[in-house]
């Protein structure tokens, strides 16, 4: 397009406002830039909105100052063995490399601020350099009453996510619920956020009292209406402008109509990745093709698909798999449409569940990660039907703990059962045949896994070897916090789907976020960060954060980069 006429200038166009895009303005406003951001949906946050908003940051002094030990040297070696070397070992080194200064740098110039989680073990803890705690920190609790009327302008977390209608909880605040009447300090907490949240609803459409992903992203948000940084809303980009071989800027599809706006240090793309968009998703994506994503529905590759357009790579080269996945279980709303819920920690690994496959059979260590959970369904559905698999427990299992939707306590079922989310039944073989399951095939796998609860010992599948499956488990139930014995009806089964919280194959770009085309050579004023950009973990998924850590630290570098400040080392 021809490059006059502009309806708007900046020095740093950023198109998307997840953690990745905003984190890019924000570092790029307060290193002296003028930015503007343009969102395609009406509300900032993306798919970090509705995540737990945990970082993976080897080295962290917020884990550190804790007493927390760990080291940048561990991890690195730990994601050598992992992943190897690839065309992405550049990127993780620096990633390892600057991460903690990166948090340090919101910390202390924003109002971005981190916890560390402590007990947080990597995934793959049986992997020379794994750690088990000071590598996960997760965003400080913010008070959405601080953003005013642009508190609506954040986007909600998924309604299954909520209590109530509306309260969000963290990991701390469930504990105190569950254990409200037994000690006095748990029932003042629960108190205190439940009297919170119904003042709230006086004024709010939901809670003011914002945790994990919400946190993160509201952070974000404040701080950059503290730095002044207009954000166009339903703002989607159309196209780029270009000089010669440079991106000079780019249009804009506004409500006001479309906007001609010039970039004079670059346009960022930060759309959030390939996830709704249905040609990337057969390119990419592992066959059958997974039909649910945890993705922002907003997220439909327009960032992938312009940059494809000037001859970038979207890499796909050794990575391990397209996506980072969760196993979910689909609700059924008040208001009649589907949800997902993503079972990532509260239930697979509590003693007294397996999952199996159509021929009843076990097929995956019910206490790994949600990712390796989630390929552990696509191997096993190489020779079995496995999607969808199915958790199968007793109905003792879910009231004491819980199983996805479905809060712990709950002993009615019937609500559950009649709009199809649960499958109930008193023996074993009458709810393998409800469910189309292998009748003998899941009383074998019952009776084999029972003996395993005895001994405490799984022998097929290892479940609660690993430190990620005892910190998940019941520290209360032995001989393994994670097996007990299925044997009494009434039996619950409940499906799980393969679905992608976020995509690994994305745009190739050097360590500063600069988009690379098919020849290596970087394309002058267009970056990439977030899920647009190829994941420094090629696919694999070491711990907690694994999208979000990469997301805030190439934000940060690609606007250190636009504003010419990016710290160099010997190394680089």
């Amino acid at each position: 397009m021809a490059t006059n006429n502009w309806d708007k200038e900046a020095d740093l166009l950023v198109v998307g406002a997840g953690p990745a895009g905003m984190t890019a303005a924000l570092v790029a406003s307060l290193e002296g830039l003028d930015v503007l951001v343009c969102e395609k949906a009406a509300q900032v946050g993306g798919t970090g909105a509705t995540s737990a908003g945990t970082l993976w940051i080897p080295g962290n002094i917020q884990s550190r100052e804790a007493g927390f030990s760990d080291s940048p040297e561990d991890a690195a070696q730990y994601l050598e063995q992992l992943i190897g070397g690839d065309r992405a070992s550049e990127h993780r080194r620096i990633y390892l490399r600057d991460g903690p200064s990166v948090i340090d740098y919101l910390s202390e110039r924003t109002d971005v601020k981190f916890l560390p989680c402590g007990l947080h073990p990597d995934y793959r803890n049986n992997i020379a350099g794994a750690g088990l705690s000071g590598r996960a920190i997760i965003p400080e609790n913010f008070d959405g009453r601080l953003l005013g009327k642009d508190f609506e302008r954040v986007r909600p977390p998924i309604p299954e996510f909520l209590l109530m209608g509306g309260m969000m909880v963290g990991k701390v605040d469930i504990i105190n619920l569950l254990g409200r009447y037994k000690s006095l300090s748990a029932f003042r907490h629960s108190v205190s956020i439940t009297l919170r949240y119904l003042v709230d609803r006086l004024r709010f459409r939901r809670g003011t009292r914002l945790v994990m992903g919400n946190a993160l992203v509201a952070r974000l948000f404040y701080s950059l209406k503290k730095q002044n940084v207009p954000v166009l809303f339903e703002a989607p980009i159309s196209e780029f402008v270009c000089e010669g071989e440079s991106v000079a800027g780019a249009v804009v599809k506004s409500p006001d109509g479309a906007l001609r706006i010039r970039a004079k240090k670059g346009v960022v793309l930060a759309t959030g990745g390939f996830a709704h968009n249905k040609k990337y998703r057969e390119a990419f994506m592992p066959h059958l093709i997974p039909i649910y994503s945890m993705a922002a529905d907003t997220n439909t590759g327009d960032g992938v698909q312009l940059a494809e357009g000037l001859s970038a790579r979207v890499n796909a080269d050794n990575h391990q798999g397209a996506a980072f996945w969760s196993p979910v279980s689909v609700t059924k709303r008040k208001d009649g449409s589907e949800g997902l819920y993503p079972h990532l920690a509260m239930d697979r690994a509590k003693p007294g569940l397996i999952a199996v496959n159509a021929a009843g059979r076990r097929f995956v260590n019910e206490a790994v990660s949600y990712h390796d959970f989630v390929e552990a369904m696509y191997r096993s559905h190489e020779t079995e039907n496995t999607l969808p698999a199915w958790l199968i427990c007793e109905t003792r299992f879910v009231t004491r703990y819980g199983l996805g939707a479905i809060h712990p306590e709950t002993k009615d079922l019937s609500t559950h059962i009649k709009d199809g989310y649960v499958t109930v039944a008193e023996e074993l073989r009458s709810l393998a045949e409800k469910i189309g399951v292998d009748a003998e095939g899941l009383e074998n796998s019952v009776k084999r896994h029972n003996k395993f609860a005895e001994t405490g010992v799984d022998q097929d599948f290892g479940k609660g070897d690993l430190e990620l499956n005892r910190f998940n488990g019941d520290a209360s139930n032995s001989p393994n916090p994670c097996l007990a014995p299925i044997e009494r009806g009434p039996f619950v089964a409940m499906a799980v789907w393969p679905a992608e919280i976020g995509c690994s194959v994305g745009i190739a770009t050097d360590p500063d976020g600069r988009v690379l085309r098919d020849d290596g050579s970087a394309i002058s004023g267009l970056y990439a960060c977030g899920n647009d950009m190829s994941s420094a973990m090629s696919g694999a998924y070491p711990g907690p954060g694994t999208t979000l850590g990469p997301a805030i630290v190439f934000g940060w570098r690609v606007a250190m980069h636009a504003a010419d400040k990016v710290p160099r080392t010997a190394a680089d």
